[in-house]
């Protein structure tokens, strides 16, 4: 299954470009110019993957999205993206749940190879959970 991804600037022409990108490298893509529109998103499509986020936006920036991101959606994996780079924003995007960071304008391929690896570490997270269900299920009528 083709992963879900999330693209989250308020830089329209970064996301219209990095889009056609990305959906050539055969990913379902959905976007938003904004925090509050990144959250609003991921209620509708709760089944999103990764979520690539840059961190300067007006508003809600990408530290204060992360945040509300892992709160609300713990198992989506976030990719942190900079032009504005600084080691304090990375640690902190790290420190929040962050699955890595990236500087703008970034290389696809590595880009690629993230959201690749994210992907896998959040399925394999939500293969766990429905493993020690149905574990949990089996024992509680005894069938285990």
């Amino acid at each position: 299954m083709k992963p879900l991804v999330l693209l989250v600037d308020d830089e329209v022409p970064f996301v219209e470009t990095m889009t056609k990108r990305l959906e050539k490298r055969d990913l379902n893509v959905n976007t938003a110019f904004s925090g509050k529109e990144a959250l609003e998103v991921l209620s509708k499509n709760r089944n999103t993957d990764v979520v690539i986020l840059d961190v300067k936006m007006p508003g809600m920036d990408g530290i204060e999205t992360l945040g509300e991101i892992k709160k609300a959606y713990p198992l989506t994996e976030v990719i942190m993206l900079t032009g504005h780079g600084t080691i304090e924003s990375a640690i902190e995007g790290m420190k929040k749940g962050a699955y890595d960071y990236l500087m703008k304008p970034c290389d696809i391929d590595q880009l690629m190879r993230k959201v690749e690896e994210a992907t896998q570490k959040k399925r394999n997270h939500e293969e766990k959970i429905r493993e020690a269900k149905v574990r949990e299920a089996l024992t509680t009528h005894g069938l285990e």
